[in-house]
């Protein structure tokens, strides 16, 4: 099959086109830098430069395609493009700015989902969409059953997976994969959440977690998470729901825990209303309760997550190397 894969050069993608690579499948990675499409080239996928805003290339992207993995989303202000960077800093309010910089990116993240639609309807063409389990509703334990939820902290994608799902009675074979927080490896792991709460702990000398800590967030390792990827573009059903999650829920105290011992650091409770200025843009999120199941996932597809959970990845140590 030829696969065309956005943010084919990031911690997720470059092993989702490893997997499809190994399955024989032929891989075009879209991808912003020249050095990005160096290290997809060596490991044998064809490059195609561009971004996800714009929507001349991701149409001859899909054209040429037999699927879509879309796992691109720009979280930094410099991956927007030059008039959506101008829209966010001269839009209004200065402290709003980052409120503008989240509505953007969704944006362009929905625009982008419509595109492909556009391409691939009526062909029965996979498309697998990357979703973030955030979205969910907080509380209870998440299942594929369930549907997103427009008052979660993760609602500004929502609308993206409401239309990705949508696109199976156009005659796409969609699906969406929902991604914990918490995607790690320890070999290749330096920008995604768990990095960034180890900087955190030693910039401010505390591993800290919110109130009690009991609140629970699901974790996946990112070789098993790619492997599901290659999985739902193989044989996932049009319309449906998989969550790419191995730990169901660690308690953030345990993380916090885990980290703090590793770091010789104190280890300790702060206020709800103190997370933002600890934790920075995660905050808000720092005491959401996210448990999600895959167990339906794993019986749909035969997935099963088989690389070190959480807590083990941590142990090993290489993410307190500096």
């Amino acid at each position: 099959m030829h696969v065309f894969v956005t943010g084919a050069a990031g911690f997720i993608g470059a092993e989702v086109v490893r997997k499809l690579i190994d399955a024989n499948h032929h891989v075009v990675g879209l991808v912003r830098s020249k050095e990005a499409g160096r290290r997809l080239t060596a490991i044998g996928a064809k490059v195609q430069m561009g971004s996800i805003e714009d929507i001349e290339c991701l149409h001859r992207g899909a054209a040429e395609a037999d699927g879509v993995i879309h796992l691109a989303f720009f979280h930094k202000f410099s991956h927007a493009n030059l008039r959506t960077r101008l829209r966010i800093l001269l839009g209004g309010n200065p402290r709003l700015a980052s409120l503008r910089f989240t509505k953007a990116a969704a944006e362009a993240d929905r625009r982008a989902i419509e595109t492909f639609g556009t391409v691939l309807s009526g062909r029965d063409c996979p498309l697998v969409v990357a979703i973030p389990t955030m979205s969910l509703s907080p509380g209870g334990l998440a299942t594929e059953e369930h549907a997103p939820d427009p008052n979660s902290l993760g609602s500004g994608r929502v609308p993206s997976e409401i239309a990705t799902l949508a696109l199976a009675k156009r005659g796409v074979r969609s699906s969406v994969v929902r991604l914990p927080p918490l995607v790690h490896d320890s070999g290749g792991d330096k920008n995604g959440l768990l990095p960034l709460l180890i900087r955190t702990a030693r910039d401010k000398g505390i591993s800290a977690y919110v109130g009690e800590g009991t609140n629970r967030w699901p974790a996946v390792h990112r070789l098993d998470a790619a492997q599901l990827f290659k999985l739902a573009l193989e044989k996932a059903p049009a319309g449906s729901r998989l969550h790419a999650v191995r730990d169901e829920g660690v308690p953030f105290r345990e993380i916090a825990v885990t980290i703090g011992q590793h770091l010789n650091l104190k280890i300790d409770s702060i206020d709800v209303d103190k997370a933002g200025s600890h934790f920075g843009w995660i905050g808000a999120f720092a005491s959401v309760d996210n448990p999600v199941s895959s167990a339906i996932t794993q019986e749909r597809l035969g997935w099963r997550p088989v690389h070190p959970s959480l807590i083990e990845d941590i142990h090993e140590g290489h993410y307190f190397r500096r």
